[in-house]
């Protein structure tokens, strides 16, 4: 018995599956009553073969299957109405918001290198366009990139200017409630030459800034690729992180496919009181509604602890 059959037989076995009625959303596929224990969040796209295009189907689907969160990168960029019928929508069915990206900060190193007045305007401007989005769809949370490494500064120069500048948007945000959470991306498969790469760095900058709206965002996949050491890292910053994030390595695709023990970083977790919400920021291992169905039973297996 290969992996995945394991994983669908104990899921048969381990886990109560309530069966409802048809959700008119996801196209004939069934509901699925039973809430997941922890706050995964999936995002727009994840799963359109079973819910269809529309967002606001596929949040419904995402519900009939028992998630309680959502995540989606690209909010600040949708329409206001859009913003507003997709947090009306998650409100009726008891969803949590996850992050939206506020700053990505990619081939750019101005954050690293310069802490000038005009950047300082700019990135207030920025927050509070973020804070006016949040408060629209009811987030708590807003992944922030630095940007690139300057190659012609010192380091510590580069991490002063970083905790700098975040100074100057937690000026705006922290009134807000709003919680900028820094992500470390890896180097070396995907995000060659980026400053921020790994949770000790992350943990630096936070302290340095000294602002319950700068936290850490704990991206698996990433720092699984930047360093490894998972949940000895994790343990070590925990009180700077406030968001988690998942992907399996290699591929960057749903838990079990891959080398990380989700399982047992699920339960590690959870022991440790943790609340908020993880992202499902990966793809499918498989296409189409088969794929959709993997993943759901992948965070089933790995939701068993």
């Amino acid at each position: 018995m290969d992996r995945r059959e394991f994983m669908a037989a104990s899921v048969a076995a381990g886990t109560a599956v309530a069966i409802g009625a048809q959700s008119s959303s996801a196209q004939g596929a069934k509901s699925n009553t039973a809430k997941f224990r922890m706050k995964y969040a999936p995002h727009f796209g994840m799963f359109k073969n079973s819910a269809g295009n529309d967002p606001i189907n596929q949040l419904k689907f995402a519900a009939d299957q028992g998630f309680t969160a959502w995540e989606d990168n690209g909010m600040m960029g949708k329409p206001v109405e859009l913003q507003k019928r997709i947090a009306e929508t998650m409100e009726q069915l008891d969803m949590t918001m996850g992050v939206f990206v506020s700053s990505g900060g990619f081939d750019r190193n101005e954050f690293t290198t310069s802490t000038s007045r005009d950047l300082h305007d700019r990135l207030r401007s920025q927050m509070k366009k973020a804070v006016e989005v949040a408060k629209r769809v009811n987030a708590t949370w807003s992944t922030f990139v630095p940007g690139n490494t300057g190659q012609k500064l010192e380091r510590d120069y580069q991490m002063a200017n970083c905790i700098e500048n975040l100074r100057v948007c937690a000026e705006v945000c922290e009134p807000a409630g709003l919680v900028l959470v820094l992500e470390p991306l890896n180097w070396w498969a995907n995000h060659p030459g980026l400053f921020l790469t790994k949770i000790p760095q992350a943990y630096l900058i936070c302290k340095g800034v000294d602002s319950p709206s700068v936290k850490i965002l704990d991206d698996l996949y990433h720092q699984q690729v930047s360093e490894g050491n998972l949940i000895p890292n994790m343990d070590m910053a925990w009180d700077e992180i406030g968001y988690f994030q998942i992907g399996d390595n290699p591929r960057r695709k749903e838990p079990t496919t891959g080398e990380i023990n989700y399982k047992n970083v699920f339960k590690h977790i959870h022991e440790k009181g943790y609340n908020g919400v993880l992202g499902m920021e990966h793809g499918n291992s498989k296409p189409g509604k088969e794929g959709e169905q993997a993943v759901i039973e992948a965070y089933r297996y790995c939701d068993s602890f």
